[in-house]
């Protein structure tokens, strides 16, 4: 599943909500925020132990890759992106949040037929939901200040 839209507008809350449910039904799942999934893979890496690490996250059903787009566009965090990506598929489901549409995705990933590849596994079995509308967070400073200066008239 991708979840995409801009800032603020619920995809981790709803691909946490999906987790919690999932957990509920005895799946496991686990939430990862993408640069810390990228860290632990890169440092896997450096180690000689990727493949070893990826297996070891075989035992979650159900991968949240939490704000993809933030991935740091080096070569090395790409590429321990791209490799979970191609051995998840066909093998492990994953939920993804971005705030960039896929048309944007060549920002994430520094080469355009690697950004094609992982658009193109991502894509082939998944459901994508696409969010639309201001930032919650926006909203709620916003009533919040409104109702800050009635207060400050009254």
């Amino acid at each position: 599943m991708l979840l995409i839209g801009p800032s603020g507008t619920g995809k981790t809350h709803i691909a946490s909500a999906l987790g919690h449910k999932l957990i509920e039904q005895g799946m496991r799942c686990k939430l990862f925020p993408a640069i810390a999934l990228v860290q632990q893979l890169q440092q896997a890496k450096r180690d000689l132990d990727l493949m070893s690490a990826m297996t070891k996250l075989d035992k979650y059903k159900v991968i949240i890759i939490d704000d993809i787009g933030y991935v740091k566009k080096t070569d090395a965090e790409t590429h321990v992106l791209f490799e979970f990506i191609a051995h998840r598929y066909e093998s492990g489901s994953l939920i993804i949040t971005a705030n960039q549409p896929f048309s944007s995705w060549d920002q994430i990933f520094p080469d355009s037929m690697m950004t094609v590849a992982a658009i193109d596994r991502l894509i082939h079995h998944a459901s994508i939901i696409e969010l639309e509308g201001e930032s919650y967070r926006r909203q709620q400073q916003l009533k919040k200040s409104k109702t800050s200066k009635k207060k400050e008239t009254a």
